[in-house]
């Protein structure tokens, strides 16, 4: 029995061991048979017009722009905003046996056919929708929404399509799981009925970027033109919104009455726009409908420029135009109201049909985004305010414990991987978040860390479960026992948590401390010890 078991066990070892030679093994410089990605004259233009507008803020500031970086940190950067999290050294040597002039676009679109990023991007930009909270008990389905948003996103559906669906629709929100941009609200305001108050808010900030909400009890008093009266007429779109047994309704004919400042008695509110009203229908369908068709309207600037700059702050961690989701209504590139880009962008998503994919891949290809973070020349504020120079921001919490996870495997973690490992996963990630913390809807807030999310790395059970002596689970323990050598084992663990090779100095350190170990058992420990080293890390926890 005894001979079947070391057999067996023999057997096992050697078919991970050739598993994972192929991974550690540097790649072969040759062409792959995927066809290159082709990419089209008008899609060149845009790119064209986008960096001309970098380019000439630059020139007029008189800044020496950043090198381009590499394609591997060109690669993270694109991972960590479409998947939140790091690519896996499984990936690394897919995009290293790619050609070179195609390496990067083809990253784009296989990211953009994973799960991952459906997944991830339905994430961010549902906290935008519907916030962080849990909402009301039973009627409001965070999960389902989420799913239904990440389905949206990976079938391109168009965006002004999509966006019609969560102001507009009605039914149940379990079968029509757009409502619960609706049902999110609903008893927020002890009436048992949708917020019609903070349903406006949300539609102005999170679609229109403008912050009209501000705006709601007294008029603008810091020199701008907005009315009490522009937000409760937005807000009275949502008035024939109803929630009953089947779901969320239209009650036909409903009245928004509310008292403004200094009334002395309560006054029905018509609905109204408080800008382009010219984009509004005046009859056709439900109140919502007529909202949902003004907001997404194509001459509504508004509309595409909020997506737009929300897209580029969850590619880089840092938005066009600060903060978020307060744009000026009226301005340009020219008048220097708007920073470059911004109108390129705009134009391009509007003219393709609103294809959030297609603003992806423009975004990972322009100047601005490939540009290095550092630089043989000094960097400056004005280098990263610019996009001069790549501005080095800080990991989201998600970010971070997503890649913590992926630099434990040498493979891919995505919808493929076994059910326990992404049961597992699920329960830490949502531990760690808990013990981390998140800013919620603020989350491209500039803050630094704090010391206790500093200690929850160094000496929290997570990175020490991912680094310590386990052959199955952990890429350390693999990387000690079937690296060929040294050099190689070192490399590999910078490519599987930094996304990079080392430095010569760095080479050289770590080699040396492996070398000068007597005791052979001590290796593995070794290679624990460089894995957290890298973890904890500064560059591991900045997108740069």
């Amino acid at each position: 029995m005894w001979l079947k078991n070391i057999a067996f066990i023999a057997l096992a070892t050697v078919v991970l061991a050739s598993t994972t030679n192929w991974l550690l093994a540097p790649p072969k410089v040759e062409a792959v048979d995927d066809p290159v990605v082709v990419v089209s004259d008008d899609f060149q233009a845009s790119k064209e017009a986008i960096d001309a507008q970098f380019q000439e803020v630059w020139k007029s500031q008189e800044l020496e722009p950043a090198p381009k970086a590499d394609d591997l940190t060109i690669a993270r950067r694109i991972s960590l905003g479409l998947t939140g999290s790091i690519p896996s050294l499984e990936e690394i040597r897919l995009l290293e046996n790619r050609p070179e002039e195609d390496r990067l676009e083809w990253w784009v679109n296989h990211l953009l056919e994973d799960r991952r990023y459906g997944d991830y991007m339905a994430e961010r930009l549902s906290r935008a929708y519907v916030g962080t909270e849990n909402g009301p008990f039973l009627i409001f389905r965070k999960r389902r929404f989420v799913t239904w948003l990440s389905d949206q996103l990976m079938a391109n559906r168009p965006y002004n399509e999509l966006t019609q669906d969560l102001i507009a629709e009605s039914g149940l929100w379990t079968d029509h799981p757009a409502v619960n941009f609706i049902t999110a609200t609903v008893d927020q305001d002890g009436t048992k009925e949708p917020d019609v108050a903070r349903l406006a808010g949300r539609v102005t900030r999170a679609f229109l970027a403008t912050r009209i909400d501000c705006v709601q009890c007294h008029d603008d008093n810091l020199g701008g033109d907005l009315k009490q009266t522009d937000f409760h007429e937005l807000a009275s779109f949502f008035s024939e919104a109803q929630n009953s047994f089947v779901g969320i309704m239209d009650k036909k004919g409903k009245p928004y009455e509310y008292k403004y400042l200094y009334a002395e008695e309560e006054t029905t509110v018509p609905a109204q726009v408080p800008f382009n009203q010219h984009l509004l229908e005046e009859t056709g369908g439900t109140l919502r409908d007529r909202l949902a068709g003004w907001v997404t309207h194509p001459e509504n600037k508004p509309f595409s420029r909020a997506i737009v700059n929300r897209v580029w702050a969850v590619m880089t961690g840092r938005p066009l135009v600060e903060p978020v989701d307060n744009i000026p209504l009226k301005g340009s590139f020219e008048k220097g109201n708007y920073p470059a880009g911004l109108d390129p962008l705009v134009d391009d998503f509007i003219a393709h049909n609103f294809d959030l994919k297609r603003l992806i891949r423009l975004i990972a290809a322009t100047e601005a985004f490939q540009r290095d973070s550092r630089a043989e020349h000094e960097i400056t504020a004005e280098h990263e305010k610019t996009w001069a120079s790549y501005p080095v921001t800080r990991l989201r919490p998600e970010q971070i414990i997503g890649s913590i996870n992926q630099a434990s495997s040498l493979s891919t973690l995505n919808a493929d991987s076994h059910v326990l490992t992404r049961l597992v996963t699920f329960g830490e990630t949502n531990e760690f978040l808990k013990r981390y913390g998140d800013a919620g809807e603020d989350e491209f807030s500039m803050d630094g860390g704090t010391i206790p999310q500093r200690l929850l790395m160094m000496n929290g059970n997570l990175v020490s479960e991912r680094t310590k002596n386990n052959f199955v689970r952990n890429a350390a323990t693999r990387i000690s026992q079937l690296s060929p050598n040294n050099e190689t084992g070192v490399e590999t663990a910078f490519l599987c948590v930094l996304t990079r090779r080392p430095s010569e100095k760095e080479l050289e350190h770590f080699v040396h401390k492996l070398e000068s170990d007597e005791v052979q058992s001590n290796r593995t420990q070794d290679f624990e010890d460089i894995y957290w080293a890298l973890m904890n890390c500064t560059e591991f926890a900045w997108n740069h």
